[in-house]
């Protein structure tokens, strides 16, 4: 390795000092303003239009959008674009069908939405389900691509990384809740934009500024396949699959929807998803440009050299173009994107664990604020252990894929009972919980049975589920089953329920 890759270095550890500075300085600004459940879960509702989406962006924009898909550019050329496409696409959807309704009818949780005139109990049983398997698999794909990133940086073992990332995220959302996150994300937003635009234009720098010419000595490196479609995902369907889940998972990832709780009403957060969205496009037309790059100038061979899933091809590209201090400044920016991605993720798992499960199945409903309060903390601590965990076990995957997993498991056990709960009247209990349940079950063992574990993790030499993403059966199936269980076992008082609802849930008024 060379530039300062894998050798500790001044400059380097200068600019993740001072992130981790700037970090604990907001912590220990908000904790001075986090006195209830309320707060550590919301920030208040005082969040505006423009910090929620800068925070959107920034919980948004994982390790998987700057590490995965431009190492999935590098190595499989223009199929890796589907990810980054795949995700954008998800937002108008949270945005005309989601993000107004559940702002106006949710608290902290996304199963709030749909418990709201079904029976309790089951239905925040089914939804924490659903919820910790996501917020499982996408921590996973950030603590491996911290794990890499720091051992990449300052030549410490990968295991070691990882405790290290689990230990500071623990304490500025153990002590800051939703109001540190919420501006960590937004100046991780920030700071990612900048250090992505201004890599995408080093790069450029080499091409006279014509993405052509760039394009054109990929093709001569590497053939003219970099710009077609089939070297990642070859089988037609398994695409498909794939952009399914990607399109609707966005609107069934807890940490993601539990933004829109943080504002003060719906015209709020329906604008704060327009800003989100324009960020987002922005920094994924980006990720086009550094995967190209690091395919031509830092080279195949030497990416998977430091990590085969391909996921240190922006800061090797960073070596590359700008030296040890750039290298030092990129690091220190995805340093920041895993953070502030893990500190959302903490916070959806332990307002589950403490919300949905701990107060209205626990305690039926009756526990006080403070308690809640102390559970959600203690529910942080639990989250931040599996997490480092998780991470080391899936040492090596591509974190966009596994993100991707992620969605998937979103976009089958969450999105349909949440789109049936806001716009069908005759969804029952019974109905949204057997959605939920077989919508997570399903997606876990497919994918258990997939290429991607059988064969990649286990080292099997087939598998019996032949797609890598399992979206194309799981997704229509959590509709079918809460449809089908809906319809035969009618429960006329849950739709008297719905008509009650109705105008508040579209209008924001009781």
């Amino acid at each position: 390795m060379t530039g300062g890759v894998g050798e500790p270095n001044a400059i380097s550890i200068g600019f993740f000092l001072a992130f981790i500075g700037l970090s604990l300085g907001i912590t220990i600004w908000a904790s001075r303003k986090m006195r209830t459940a309320e707060h550590f879960y919301t920030a208040g509702r005082s969040v505006t239009a423009l910090q929620n989406g800068l925070a959107l962006a920034g919980d948004y924009m994982s390790a998987a959008s700057f590490l995965g898909i431009a190492g999935l550019v590098a190595l499989s050329g223009f199929d890796g674009l589907i990810y980054s496409i795949g995700w954008l696409v998800g937002w108008p959807i949270v945005m005309f069908l989601i993000a107004e309704p559940l702002r106006n009818l949710g608290r902290y949780t996304f199963a709030d939405v749909v418990a709201s005139r079904l029976r309790q109990v089951p239905i925040r049983v089914a939804a924490s389900l659903g919820s910790l398997a996501v917020v499982s698999f996408y921590l996973i794909a950030q603590m491996v691509g911290a794990g890499n990133l720091i051992r990449l940086l300052f030549g410490l073992p990968y295991e070691l990384a990882v405790v290290i990332v689990g230990a500071v995220m623990l304490v500025y959302v153990l002590f800051g809740g939703m109001i540190a996150t919420t501006w960590v994300q937004i100046v991780k937003a920030v700071l990612l934009l900048a250090g992505a635009a201004l890599l995408a234009g080093l790069v450029l720098a080499r091409f006279a500024f014509n993405p052509l010419a760039l394009f054109s000595e990929a093709t001569r490196l590497y053939g003219d396949g970099v710009l077609s479609p089939g070297r990642l995902v070859t089988d037609p369907v398994d695409a498909i699959s794939l952009g399914l889940a990607l399109m609707l998972g966005t609107a069934g990832l807890p940490h993601i929807l539990m933004r829109f709780y943080t504002v003060p009403d719906a015209r709020t957060a329906r604008t704060s998803v327009g800003y989100a969205t324009a960020i987002i496009g922005c920094f994924y037309l980006l990720t086009f440009i550094l995967g190209f790059g690091a395919m031509v100038i830092v080279g195949r061979p030497a990416i998977t050299a430091v990590d085969a899933g391909g996921n240190m091809a922006a800061p090797l590209l960073a070596a590359g173009v700008g030296g040890t201090p750039f290298l030092g400044f990129i690091s220190a920016v995805a340093f920041a994107t895993i953070l502030a991605v893990v500190a959302g993720l903490a916070l959806s798992g332990a307002a589950t664990l403490s919300h949905d499960l701990w107060v209205h199945v626990v305690r039926g409903g009756h526990s006080n604020p403070r308690e809640e309060f102390v559970v959600a903390r203690l529910a942080t601590v639990v989250l931040a252990i599996v997490s480092v965990v998780l991470g080391i076990a899936f040492k090596g995957q591509n974190v966009a894929y596994m993100v991707g997993l992620a969605f998937a498991i979103a976009a089958s056990a969450n999105f349909p009972a949440l789109v049936l709960a806001i716009f069908w009247r005759r969804l029952t209990t019974a109905g949204a919980q057997w959605s939920m349940i077989v919508g997570t079950v399903s997606t876990l063992v497919l994918i258990y049975l997939s290429p991607a574990i059988q064969v990649d993790i286990l080292k099997a030499a087939s598998a019996p589920f032949p797609l890598r993403n399992p979206g194309i059966i799981t997704i229509p199936l959590s509709f079918a089953v809460a449809i089908i269980v809906s319809l035969l076992w009618p429960v006329a008082t849950e739709q008297e329920g719905f008509v009650a609802l109705e105008r508040r849930l579209h209008l924001g008024v009781d």
